[in-house]
C-alpha cells in the first residue's frame, strides 16, 4: 500500500455522508495514530477525559502492530466505511 493509497484514504474517510458509530470512529482514529506515530507514546489522559481515554485505550490496543499493516488496515477499514455510508 502507497503512501498516496493513504493519504486519499484518509481525505475520503472525512468525506463519508454519515458520521460513522463511535466503535468505528475508535478503529479509525488508532489505525491511523499506529500508521503515523507508532506505538503509544504518551501517557493515559486523566479519569474526567472519557473521550481521551477511549481514543488512548484503542491506540493502546494496537501496540506492536507494524505501521505497513497498520496502513493496509486502514484503507481497508475506510473502504468499508465508504461502502457502509457513502462518499
Amino acid at each position: 500500500m502507497s503512501e498516496e493509497a493513504f493519504q486519499k484514504a484518509a481525505e475520503e474517510v472525512k468525506q463519508l455522508k454519515a458520521k460513522p458509530s463511535d466503535a468505528e470512529m475508535l478503529e479509525i482514529y488508532s489505525l491511523y495514530k499506529q500508521a503515523t506515530v507508532g506505538d503509544v507514546n504518551t501517557a493515559r489522559p486523566g479519569m474526567l477525559d472519557f473521550t481521551g481515554k477511549a481514543k488512548w485505550d484503542a491506540w493502546e490496543a494496537k501496540k506492536g502492530m507494524s505501521k505497513e499493516d497498520a496502513v493496509k488496515a486502514y484503507i481497508s477499514k475506510v473502504e468499508e466505511l465508504k461502502g457502509k455510508y457513502g462518499i
